[in-house]
């Protein structure tokens, strides 16, 4: 795909009667197309990048007036707001990604910022080159779970820059406002255009592919634009129609050999006394982390996963305890929403993600595509097959924009639980923490221990480890929590 710029036909021209012909027809079969996607389910991300000269305001304007405005979300992205630069490069088009059967469509991208980012570099600029691994990564995952992107881009010669750039100084043109994107992309085409080849020979994978639009002409590029858009919908919603056959789990795939928890110590336990003394020693550091994490910006997630009874909640209030309120969040995670099944389902944890300088506590978190949604059938195997990798590529994006994350496995074993169940439903204050559900979890341990073991295999990395914790003892689990806790921090702090 190298070279692909330089090889496109840009004297493309259209007289108004054919591009009236040929609207006639496209304009119905747009609106077409939104009906169905909306049938369907299926959601749509439409990308519009290109050259700042090419009219792209127009063109995004043109696209939209074909659509029925109560299906779509327009996103013009400028340049990130102060809370979306203390979050991940990502997380800004990540949370604005579209509910089934709506499109969103994007006038300006994560590519332009990239684009801009890369030429700076080039001149010598501290700004960080960002890893096109990370936008690939995000653009499978959104298309492995049925959203379709449509990428264009808007391409002209430096020669029609010039053009219209001077169209535009002498007054002479309605077309275009220069900007000082569009002064920099004519001064420098000649470094933006080797970077632009890069960038979209990297990115032009099978599930986005990108359309070169050549835009000398705005009534050719408009046609093309539509024509891709409705070919690409169709075989979409054609593809989303068809009856796909998904093979059973295999559960013999995955020898685990020796297994991690049934090899833990779970007699570790610490008299009270000492238990006491510690824990208010731990407190007292995590405290003084929380104001270190504030000034250098450096957000801490911390996630627990466990058994029903592990003392989730237990270590939870522990590790808050002495924590400054305005500097935390404890995320209680549930069966997703209507609202929430709708989108990735990664969507509604990026959207509880820290800001800079802040912590998330998740009591429970994205494993349940592995765990839960896995046992009890409520997800595909193909689908949370696939998640391991999703989750892993997610937890490296947080660290490499800054974040600790830390990730808790609660571990206790089955008399444990037995004697905790029976000890709840015995205490009226204490009865709410047990349900009918838990007791068909308990029903199905043995699955449910077959999933932790692949899922703590699967997704402990050198950068989101899991540390499990021996949870029988409450007071060996609380003090171990912190610990890990506070060692994590100091380390990224060091």
């Amino acid at each position: 795909m190298l070279d692909m710029l330089k090889e496109i036909d840009l004297n493309k021209n259209w007289d108004d009667k054919e591009f009236s012909k040929q609207m006639e027809d496209l304009i119905p079969r747009m609106g077409e197309m939104q009906r169905l996607a909306r049938e369907a389910n299926k959601p749509i991300i439409v990308v519009f990048e290109g050259w700042d000269t090419t009219c792209m305001n127009k063109a995004v304007n043109d696209y939209i007036r074909c659509l029925d405005p109560r299906g779509f979300d327009l996103y013009p992205m400028d340049e990130p707001s102060e809370e979306e630069r203390s979050r991940p490069f990502m997380w800004r088009f990540f949370v604005k990604t579209p509910v089934n059967g709506r499109f969103a469509i994007f006038d300006r991208s994560w590519y332009s910022r990239t684009m801009a980012e890369r030429v700076e570099g080039k001149k010598g600029s501290n700004v960080p080159l960002k890893p096109l691994e990370e936008i690939n990564d995000l653009e499978r995952q959104l298309t492995a779970d049925h959203c379709t992107i449509i990428k264009f881009f808007l391409h002209m010669s430096k020669k029609e820059h010039r053009k219209r750039l001077e169209k535009e100084e002498k007054g002479n043109s309605k077309r275009c406002i220069v900007t000082k994107d569009g002064l920099d992309h004519h001064r420098d085409y000649e470094k933006y255009l080797p970077v632009v080849e890069d960038i979209l020979s990297k990115t032009d994978t099978p599930n986005a592919p990108w359309t070169i639009i050549e835009s000398e002409n705005d009534n050719y590029a408009l046609m093309r634009i539509l024509s891709v858009s409705i070919d690409v919908i169709k075989a979409a919603v054609e593809k989303k129609n068809a009856v796909e056959l998904t093979p059973l789990p295999d559960e013999t795939r995955y020898p685990f050999g020796t297994t991690t928890l049934k090899n833990l110590d779970l007699s570790m336990s610490i008299p009270a006394n000492e238990y006491k003394e510690t824990l208010n020693k731990q407190q007292q550091r995590l405290g003084m982390l929380q104001c270190k994490l504030f000034k250098e910006k450096i957000p801490l997630i911390v996630a627990f996963e466990g058994w029903d009874a592990a003392g989730k909640g237990g270590n939870i209030l522990r590790l808050t305890e002495n924590l400054d309120p305005r500097g935390y969040r404890v995320v209680p995670i549930s069966a997703p929403n209507d609202n929430e099944l709708g989108h990735h389902y990664l969507w509604r944890f990026y959207t509880k993600f820290p800001e800079a300088g802040h912590i998330a506590i998740f009591d429970r978190t994205w494993y349940g595509r592995v765990l839960v949604e896995r046992v009890e059938n409520i997800t595909q195997p193909a689908d949370w097959r696939r998640a391991y990798t999703e989750i892993n590529e997610t937890e490296e994006m947080l660290v490499d924009a800054g974040a600790v994350v830390v990730k808790i496995w609660l571990q206790i074993d089955k008399e444990t639980q037995l004697k905790r169940f029976q000890e709840r439903e015995n205490d009226e204050l204490k009865r709410w923490k047990i349900s009918p559900e838990d007791w068909r979890n308990r029903e199905k341990w043995d699955q449910y221990e077959l999933a932790v073991e692949e899922m703590l295999m699967r997704t402990s990395t050198r950068k989101a480890p899991w540390t499990v914790v021996e949870s029988n003892d409450k007071y060996y689990s609380r003090i171990k929590v912190l610990k890990t806790v506070i060692d994590a921090t100091e380390k990224r702090l060091d």
